[in-house]
């Protein structure tokens, strides 16, 4: 019971701030990967954030409370199949997962296009993701149809269409306790794949052998899957900042820059680590590493209640650009940088994105023009960088250097707390463990 009251809980905190009307949430749908072979099945968020349940072929339906009746939460699934349980695993069919999930009624999925319209006759709205799947949509449209061909008989049709995704993005912002000890446990798990990738690299081997000592770690350590497709990048590949390829030599006197994380029972990790593939930083390395955990710290510093959203990337901005003037890769003031923006040369990206049950998590940046404010239960990713490729103004030694440092922040009432405190970032710390 303990395990499902969550879901349990979020979907009745759904259907009160739905006020009136029915949300129809179906789950993600199973993908080829090639011919007759998936690609492995992960859930839709949204789906499994008010539900818990993890099989495909799912629609969620919630018919928000009338004076007359209370809210009723309904599941369409999959029969029961004895004969594909052989073959696929087990499945819960309608019976098993009301009573296993706390619904209201369960149903067939087969039974959807008979049932549908009868749920939403004579309610007001209808709560759906328009623009997410054209073949959803028209499903949708298809019921309403169906309604309005019911007109003469005195039945009406929704006549408000609205996206759940506008409630449940507010919802799935703020995180529980339960939430952020499933994010701290993946963040973890994340943080010692970190340390291996570090202990296990040394010069001649490829970034694909490294990407497997963080898988091996991931789910040696009970993570489902990777949060996202982990970027492997020695050298100048550090330099391409969504690089993915992770096949090259790593050489010595590179640096190696990791973005990886796991997900746990659909949460995400994200961590970025960078260290030189032989143990020692150069001096040039050096140089720009301290820069980005300065301005990392700089920017850690301002992520507590109260705080806008944009000012801890204003902050790191801050010291990169000084940075940048001082290693003499920029000119003059910090101001002039940064009005000009001469430091995209160098970083060209955000500090930042929530991090939740998605990589990049749900949730408004503004609210009203204006940058939101930092609230207890949030979390972001602080992620500054430097990326610096060969050209006729930029020193030599500092060619072909990419460093990002990122961890996984939540905003707690007296400031904030680092997930991922427990993956080595400081140049002293990384020297160590490697050696």
């Amino acid at each position: 019971m303990t395990q499902i009251q969550p879901f349990i809980a979020r979907r009745k905190l759904f259907a009160e701030k739905m006020q009136n009307g029915v949300a129809i949430i179906p789950t993600a749908p199973e993908r080829l990967r090639n011919r007759d072979a998936h690609y492995p099945y992960r859930f839709d968020s949204y789906f499994y954030y008010l539900t818990g349940f993890r099989e495909p072929e799912a629609v969620l339906v919630i018919v928000a409370a009338t004076a007359q009746e209370p809210a009723k939460h309904i599941l369409f699934c999959r029969e029961k199949n004895v004969e594909r349980e052989i073959w696929d695993g087990y499945r819960f069919g309608p019976e098993a997962a009301k009573e296993a999930f706390y619904f209201d009624e369960a149903y067939s999925l087969a039974r959807l296009d008979e049932l549908l319209p009868g749920l939403l006759s004579d309610q007001p709205a209808v709560y759906t993701a328009l623009g997410q799947d054209q073949n959803w949509d028209q499903r949708v449209v298809g019921w309403l149809n169906r309604v309005r061909d019911l007109a003469r008989t005195g039945v009406t049709a929704p006549r408000e269409i609205y996206d759940y995704r506008a409630i449940l993005d507010e919802m799935r912002l703020i995180k529980s306790t339960e939430e952020l000890q499933i994010m701290q446990r993946a963040a973890d798990i994340s943080a010692q794949a970190h340390q291996r990738a570090m202990q296990a690299v040394c010069p001649g081997m490829r970034e694909y052998e490294i990407e497997a000592e963080l898988l091996h770690t991931f789910y040696r350590h009970g993570a489902q899957a990777p949060a996202y497709t982990s970027i492997v990048a020695g050298g100048a590949n550090a330099c391409i900042l969504h690089y993915v390829l992770n096949d090259a030599e790593l050489k010595p006197g590179d640096l190696l820059l990791i973005d990886a994380g796991c997900e746990l029972n659909g949460y995400a990790s994200d961590i970025t680590r960078t260290f030189p593939v032989n143990g020692k930083f150069t001096a040039a390395q050096r140089d720009i590493y301290q820069l980005v955990l300065a301005a990392q710290a700089a920017a850690i510093a301002e992520v507590r209640p109260g705080s806008r959203w944009n000012d801890p990337h204003q902050a790191a901005l801050q010291v990169l650009a000084q940075g940048f003037i001082d290693l003499e890769l920029c000119r003059g003031s910090v101001d002039e940088v940064l009005e000009s923006e001469d430091y995209k040369r160098f970083y060209m990206h955000r500090t930042g994105h929530w991090l939740g049950m998605d990589v990049h998590d749900v949730g408004e940046y503004k609210q009203k023009g204006e940058w939101r404010e930092l609230q207890p239960g949030m979390v972001l990713t602080v992620e500054p960088g430097c990326y610096i490729r060969p050209a006729d103004n930029v020193p030599e030694n500092f060619w072909n250097i990419g460093i990002r440092i990122e961890d996984d922040v939540v905003v707690t009432p007296a400031g904030h707390e680092i997930l991922t405190e427990a993956a080595p970032k400081t140049i002293a710390a990384i020297e160590e463990l490697m050696q």
